[in-house]
């Protein structure tokens, strides 16, 4: 007798979309993890793949109604929702939102079912919004899957200001990296070969990376507007030369001003052979490739509560720059000690030319990134933590009592 699938709901590829990507990646572990129990999703209508139903059509109001139908002729081992508040936003006809009523009526009707779902946006100071968003999932979901600590304890604070119980049944489970995507320093050379940028002679066989999706909140222009005084200076220490390598694409035609800005700064920098810019889609293995041949990512954003950029980062075992105080950035970044944070242009400037003239902090940097994922990140280990979500969640249903997990402090 075959197992009981477990259930993912979640947008999907080949939509250009963050969560799709990740749930995307979480599956394929899911599945190696227990080869004998399918895993299926249930996408958005532009979702596609085998085992993947696409019938969440976001222009009805009542867009959950075919996923719950789905959900029951499936009779899953677990039901796991990846939730983003855009995703499950239905617009009226006066452009008005429903502000998610829609997801918290599919949390009511799937109630006889485990339920895990696993929020990609906590912010640490909540909108009144977003907290009565969050109180009325955590009361319907069985499961509530945080990515940091930090989430937690905050959460626990903001209610205490409305006067609220903190949930008892949100477990920390962090952002998943690949433990199969590191690359030797003897693989780069092929790597720029398959990119194609050994064709470019003036690029230098050190480069600082600038990775990812192009949009307003990554803020390339921080970086770039200094690189042509940071690669003096480190030329002048050390005699070598480093570019600058930004990689991405667009994702939102909203970011259109935003691209064609950070895009127009790197090919000024093009044009004296201090930088270049390679367009591809960040998703697949190609992201990890080019990545791969950096010797460290500069990671500018001005907002992102945790980012599928740094786990990519954090699989390579590259040295990083980023953001503080960021949210998930600078959480992950203080738990595995493996990057460097800024707080203004100065320390970014710092931060990199450090990261530049002293190989044995990259490589350090590196080691203490590898012992993070093999021991706290990795996709072996959050599956491990999934499939004790789903025991929880299969236990509450049985008993009919509330999961009750230990709070932060």
């Amino acid at each position: 007798m075959s197992k009981a699938p477990v259930v993912m709901i979640s947008s999907y590829p080949p939509r250009l979309c963050g969560v799709g990507t990740f749930c995307e990646e979480a599956r394929e572990f899911i599945q190696k993890r227990d080869p004998d129990r399918d895993v299926f999703v249930i996408s958005h209508t532009d979702g596609a793949g085998e085992g993947v139903f696409p019938l969440i059509a976001m222009s009805r109001r009542d867009w959950w109604r075919p996923v719950v139908e789905k959900v029951r002729e499936l009779q899953p081992y677990a039901v796991h929702i990846e939730h983003e508040y855009g995703l499950y936003e239905f617009i009226d006809s006066r452009g008005r939102g429903d502000g998610n009523m829609g997801f918290i009526e599919m949390l009511d009707a799937l109630s006889e079912y485990p339920t895990v779902v696993e929020p990609h946006t906590i912010h640490g100071r909540l909108t009144e919004y977003e907290a009565d968003f969050i109180f009325k999932m955590c009361k319907r979901a069985d499961v509530v899957l945080f990515k940091c600590h930090y989430q937690k304890w905050r959460l626990d604070w903001n209610f205490h200001q409305f006067g609220w119980e903190m949930p008892a049944n949100i477990m920390i489970v962090p952002h998943g990296s690949r433990p199969d995507r590191r690359y030797g320093l003897d693989e780069v050379p092929k790597l720029r070969a398959e990119l194609g940028l050994d064709k470019l002679p003036y690029l230098s066989s050190h480069l600082v990376g600038l990775i990812g999706w192009i949009q307003a909140n990554k803020r390339w222009d921080i970086l770039t507007s200094m690189w042509e005084d940071i690669s003096a200076e480190i030329k002048q220490r050390t005699g070598e030369e480093w570019d600058l390598l930004a990689a991405g694409a667009m994702r939102d035609p909203a970011h259109r001003q935003d691209y064609e800005k950070y895009k127009n700064g790197v090919e000024l920098l093009e044009k004296k052979h201090l930088a270049h810019y390679y367009e591809f889609v960040p998703r697949g293995e190609r992201y990890y490739k080019t990545m791969a041949i950096c010797d460290f990512i500069v990671l500018p954003t001005t907002d992102e509560t945790q980012s599928g950029t740094l786990a990519r980062i954090m699989a390579l075992n590259k040295p990083f720059v980023a953001t503080a105080p960021m949210e998930g950035l600078t959480a992950q970044t203080l738990e595995s000690a493996g990057g460097l944070l800024f707080t203004n242009k100065e320390m970014l400037r710092n931060a990199v030319i450090r990261l530049a003239c002293d190989e044995d902090l990259r490589l350090e940097l590196g080691w203490r990134l590898k012992q993070y994922v093999d021991k706290v990140v990795s996709w072996e280990v959050v599956t491990e933590q999934y499939c004790e979500a789903y025991e929880l969640a299969r236990g509450a249903k049985k008993t009919q009592k509330p999961v009750e997990l230990p709070s932060e402090f």
